[in-house]
């Protein structure tokens, strides 16, 4: 497998395509695509902390991570992974995450990171920012950072 540059024009038609529970980001900082040979197997996409009180500017979110079903294994692992290597090359030092709960962690793990926190279900619509509600919204989420080796 090999991982390339993505746009995220690209990497967000990916997300509408295949993510289980999420749709694709706004914006990004970079986006990577994990070639099997010549047919695009999965994405990531990296960019500003989605929280304002961690959106820091030293704190990279890795936004969505997502694989085709068959994927080889290690698939989603190679990208945290390289998202985390970016990450400290552009000198963030700190890089965060978020699973469902209910997800297998296994790829977080196999790349050392540990939960950090638990956030509750809530809505993002507000009065004065309307946003369409979504099923994922409803669920807890595990904050996991990537940070082992970042100085």
């Amino acid at each position: 497998m090999e991982i390339i540059p993505m746009d995220l024009k690209r990497a967000n038609l990916f997300v509408d395509n295949y993510h289980r529970h999420n749709k694709h980001t706004v914006g990004h900082k970079f986006s990577l695509g994990l070639m099997n040979g010549t047919e695009l197997v999965g994405v990531a996409i990296a960019g500003r902390p989605v929280a304002r009180n961690l959106d820091d500017g030293k704190t990279l979110e890795i936004l969505r991570v997502c694989v085709k079903p068959g994927a080889p294994k290690g698939a989603n692992s190679m990208l945290y992974a390289r998202c985390k290597r970016i990450g400290q090359c552009m000198g963030y030092k700190k890089v965060i995450t978020y699973t469902l709960e209910t997800e297998s962690q296994s790829s977080l793990k196999a790349v050392g990171a540990r939960i950090t926190g638990k956030t509750k279900p809530q809505e993002w619509h507000r009065k004065n920012r309307p946003r369409e509600t979504q099923k994922i919204y409803k669920q807890v989420k595990l904050r996991w950072e990537l940070n082992e080796n970042i100085e």
